[in-house]
């Protein structure tokens, strides 16, 4: 039985829920006078239920796509100017005990190199990155309790906010690490982290334990309520995501939204972001194995509704995608995007081998993080590096500014800052 508001989730993803809403979505995708009260509704600026998102989601008709493209942009427009949200993911450890088959770091794979690093070869990393202009950094590392507890996760924390090189330190670090208790949620808070971020992959319980034979990940019910634990842990910034293309992604769109909606009603937030990522070639893994692969244009207007749905929360992609595609989905909702993203362990220092693999994807955008920042300001969007220019509103002419005085050149990029001083 479907219930917003219950702890187990199995209730508040109910598959029965969203079949019924795909049936809903199916019979009213051309009922125009449903649509259009759904559309002023998105208007309002507060948001859809995951049935009256997957009635547009199913609607084919152009002209309403394209309102619904249009409100994308202007709601973006309102609740985040042009600013966009530079970060770097930065992998551990990819030692992993889980069978996940989508996954090159599955414990079976014995072609990929196992590599974890060391307190010192973080810093390295780090001082690296910061080299680069990153103040922000995503953290990475597979499940595994002997290799990667959370005792590393939480050293690992303490050395990166430790350091202090050139002109700052990072000054957000979030977290992407595998479902755990309350008690651990809490010494991850209490280490100062920023977003804690866990991909559900996909909400289709039965596809989700095929996908997963072994291992801990396995649980269902245990991953899915994970963000109940980390809100209870005192974690109140997370962050959701799916791996397009595991399962059918009208279904995943609906579970995406009641995933959303009941931390919304449980805890009175949603979600801090919103991740969008498609699944991707890597060592052993063929994206055309899984049939549930979406077009652009799919991935386009998913992008846009989920902006108009839950029109506060952050949207991220990763370098998982194109030029191209990244391009296009930025106007459409996404604020945050990764630059000169490495998918291996300890891959900024020094560029691996191809005999010494490590990815646990590939890279389709391999631009550098200056080229990154030319083409965001080109397309007329400000790169932000940290969480100052967010703070005390610094966009648009303000943040513009600010810039010309020199008074937050200590936080952003310089090649966004000597652009902008020279606009």
């Amino acid at each position: 039985m479907y219930n917003v508001k219950s702890l187990k989730a199995e209730e508040f993803i109910s598959h029965d829920e969203i079949l019924e809403t795909l049936a809903y979505a199916e019979k009213n995708k051309n009922n125009k006078e449903l649509i259009e009260s759904i559309l002023k509704k998105a208007e309002e600026r507060k948001g859809l239920s995951h049935r009256e998102a997957s009635v547009l989601l199913e609607c084919d008709d152009e002209e309403i796509t394209n309102r619904i493209y249009s409100l994308a942009k202007q709601i973006k427009k309102d609740f985040y100017g042009n600013r966009i949200v530079m970060f770097a993911p930065l992998y551990l450890s990819n030692y992993c005990v889980n069978g996940c088959l989508y996954c090159p770091y599955h414990f079976k794979n014995k072609n990929i190199a196992r590599k974890k690093l060391t307190q010192e070869e973080v810093k390295k990393e780090v001082i690296a990155l910061q080299d680069m202009g990153h103040k922000r950094l995503a953290l990475e590392a597979g499940e595994d309790p002997v290799n990667n507890p959370i005792e590393y996760i939480l050293e690992c924390i303490n050395t990166i906010y430790s350091i202090k090189h050139k002109n700052g330190a990072i000054r957000r670090v979030n977290v992407n690490i595998a479902a755990t208790t309350v008690e651990n949620y809490r010494k991850l808070k209490d280490a100062g982290i920023g977003t804690y971020i866990l991909f559900q992959e996909t909400y289709n319980k039965e596809s989700y334990e095929y996908l997963h034979p072994t291992g801990p990940k396995h649980n269902y019910a245990y991953h899915t309520e994970a963000m109940d634990r980390a809100m209870e842990g005192g974690i109140d910034d997370v962050g959701l995501g799916v791996l397009f293309g595991l399962e059918m992604y009208k279904y995943e769109f609906a579970g995406l939204l009641m995933h959303a909606e009941h931390l919304e009603a449980v805890h009175g937030v949603g979600p801090h972001t919103i991740s969008v990522p498609r699944i991707k070639p890597a060592d052993g893994i063929n994206p055309d194995d899984f049939d549930n692969g979406i077009s652009n244009e799919i991935f386009a207007k998913l992008c846009a509704l989920i902006r108009i749905s839950v029109p506060y929360t952050g949207m991220i992609i990763s370098t998982r995608e194109s030029k191209e595609v990244r391009e296009k989905v930025l106007s459409l909702g996404v604020s945050q995007i990764s630059g000169a993203s490495r998918t291996s362990v300890g891959g900024y220092c020094e560029e691996e081998d191809e005999d010494d693999n490590s990815a646990q994807f590939d890279v389709s955008d391999k631009r550098t993080l200056d080229e990154v920042v030319k083409w965001l300001m080109e397309l007329g969007y400000i790169p932000s590096f940290c969480t100052a220019c967010y703070r005390e509103g610094r966009t648009g002419d303000r943040f513009m500014s600010l810039c010309k005085t020199g008074q937050i050149q200590n936080c952003c990029h310089p090649n966004a800052l000597m652009t902008l001083k020279n606009i």
